[in-house]
């Protein structure tokens, strides 16, 4: 059994220290990984990354994360990476990924931001203005990525972790609106087509915990507004759906 603890959006601001890390000190015994799916400052400083390193750092397992939208505000992404590695070890996935031994199982994760342009149906297409192009073609070039990020690893469970959405399902609640902008129809195709066990994302505050894609692959929206905890666990029977999760 592979345990994933998982959160996003925790959004630390220079004043947060130690506001996730009591409920960390014990994660080791219930979790054989974590993953942080992104918007883990408030403005994407270093300083704020500093924040974060330390309330993350030394929990006794891996942790794993992709940024998001926040954390590329104050355009500094390379600097907070190298602090979030450099300072706790945690490391930062953007079209790449790592296979970690669990229990015998090779566990795989791949991890991207994402970006936005909606669902089929209701969205983005590369037509008309250059920008309109630029703005679809970032999200296609980005699921490419997951793509290759899935496929090279060497694993036996494929976890796919980003912070936009896949899928609309783990949405509702939020505006319809704003849908577009906090996900991609070509993330979750790219979930589907590899074969993933798991898919967890974030950014979607006002969203709902459980989706699924079209093929079936289980969906978690992990952002903290949404779990209103530190983390949410999951468990993967090897390759069987993971169970719906519990919150700490």
């Amino acid at each position: 059994m592979i345990r994933i603890a998982a959160v996003g959006d925790v959004h630390l601001g220079e004043n947060a220290q130690g506001r996730l890390r009591p409920a960390l000190e014990n994660l080791r015994e219930r979790a054989d990984v974590l993953l942080l799916a992104g918007d883990l400052t408030r403005h994407g400083t270093p300083a704020e990354a500093r924040i974060v390193a330390r309330e993350f750092a030394d929990l006794g397992l891996p942790v794993l994360a992709v940024l998001g939208n926040h954390d590329y505000h104050a355009d500094a992404v390379d600097e907070v990476t190298a602090i979030l590695d450099g300072e706790a070890g945690i490391r930062v996935l953007e079209g790449d990924g790592v296979v970690l031994p669990v229990d015998g199982t090779r566990l795989g994760v791949a991890g991207v931001k994402g970006f936005a342009g909606g669902f089929e149906g209701r969205c983005a297409s590369a037509f008309g203005e250059p920008e309109m192009k630029v703005f679809v073609e970032h999200t296609v070039d980005i699921a490419d990525s997951l793509r290759s990020a899935l496929k090279e690893l060497d694993a036996d469970v494929r976890v796919a972790l980003m912070h936009y959405s896949p899928v609309p399902d783990t949405l509702h609640g939020e505006p319809l609106e704003i849908y577009p902008f906090l996900g991609a129809y070509q993330l979750g195709e790219v979930v589907d087509e590899v074969g993933a066990a798991l898919a967890v994302h974030g950014h979607a505050h006002s969203g709902c915990e459980h989706g699924v894609t079209p093929a079936g692959v289980r969906v978690r929206n992990v952002a903290q507004p949404v779990i209103r905890s530190a983390y949410a666990l999951y468990c993967l029977e090897d390759h069987a759906p993971p169970a719906a999760g519990e919150h700490a």
